[in-house]
């Protein structure tokens, strides 16, 4: 902050009260749009930046957030989790990291009464333990933004992509390229598997659309979305078929790594023999060989809008209904499904 600057000198200098200028800088009240951006301009221009630590202190609160995931060595979730410690960072919080591995019991840790004690002000959580029903049992009080597939019970705010729609686009990809023997790798038809089931519609909806049948040999279960998951079933669809697919979609573009490096071990030309579609659109999957065509969710947005969201939600002098948020998510053609040109152009 520029020295000496105070909340008084911003509202001078946009002509409006210190209690506007307040609303505008921590949220607390609805501002007219121009009203904002003019005070916006004289925050920027003096160089103003609020006193968080004494803003949290006498409201009670840490000046933390948590972050919740199953997996740091995760690259979605890596990439994921550096967009929300910038976001934070610009208001002023620091940011707890930890992860689950998928266990249930210490995901309920995070949602109980005594989670604040754990010295964080709220949470943004991507459950994989727990399923839609497990959401219901959590402290009421407790401030939380959910990622991922589990939608809004009206007691936190959701923020994630459309998975059907995204999966749906994937698939039609495929489809509109004349593959017809279109597998699937990633399903997960058991109580947690939310994510990976909402994929599954999306590919069987493209082949609703396309007035294509669905056939269920090439719908392959993975326990995870990692890269041995996707080797393991790219070999059991070249091995164990009597007509192994021609293209297959890729539930992370860890799997279609897997997916990959099966192929490559076995001589096939990607996409010539096997297209392949990933989604998360992770770095490792624009350097693979080939580039890997993937559904990009916007992850700057949704880390942005998760804290966004969750700062609301701590300093709401009341519990705020839950909002369903969709991101915006792309299809980016690369070379695994176009070829070569698709990939010259993607570095363009």
């Amino acid at each position: 902050m520029a020295k000496g600057v105070t909340l008084r000198d911003v509202a001078e200098l946009a002509g409006v009260s210190s209690r506007t200028v307040s609303n505008v800088v921590n949220g607390y009240a609805p501002v007219a749009e121009a009203t904002r951006v003019r005070v916006q301009q004289a925050v920027d221009k003096l160089g103003y930046r609020p006193n968080v630590l004494a803003r949290n202190l006498a409201a009670g609160r840490s000046g933390q957030i948590a972050v919740v995931v199953p997996y740091l060595d995760t690259p979605y979730f890596a990439e994921l989790l550096q967009g929300i410690i910038r976001a934070a960072r610009v208001q002023g919080y620091n940011v707890l990291i930890d992860q689950t591995d998928g266990d249930a019991e210490h995901e309920k840790l995070f949602l109980s009464r005594g989670a604040q004690h754990l010295l964080f002000d709220g949470v943004i959580f991507s459950p994989l333990g727990l399923a839609q029903s497990d959401l219901t049992e959590r402290d009421p009080n407790l401030p939380l933004v959910v990622l991922g597939e589990r939608v809004s019970d009206g007691g936190f705010d959701h923020v994630g992509i459309d998975d059907v729609a995204a999966s749906l686009e994937a698939t039609e990809h495929l489809l509109g390229l004349g593959r017809r023997r279109v597998a699937a790798i990633g399903d997960q038809p058991y109580r947690t598997g939310e994510a990976a089931q909402l994929r599954t519609q999306g590919y069987r909806l493209a082949h609703e659309r396309a007035g294509l049948p669905v056939s269920e040999e090439l719908v392959v279960s993975t326990p995870r979305f990692n890269r041995s998951d996707g080797a393991t079933a790219m070999a059991h669809l070249l091995d164990d078929l009597e007509e192994p697919p021609n293209a297959v979609f890729c539930y992370s573009d860890l799997v279609a790594l897997g997916a990959l490096h099966t192929l490559a071990s076995r001589g096939l030309r990607v996409p010539e023999d096997i297209a392949v579609v990933g989604y998360d659109d992770i770095e490792d999957g624009r350097y693979s060989n080939p580039p890997v065509t993937t559904v990009s969710p916007d992850k700057k947005v949704i880390a942005e809008t998760a804290v966004e969201q969750l700062l609301k939600r701590i300093i709401s002098p009341t519990p705020l209904p839950g909002r369903e948020i969709r991101a915006p998510h792309r299809l980016i053609p690369r070379a695994s499904t176009t070829g070569r040109q698709a990939a010259a152009a993607d570095r363009s």
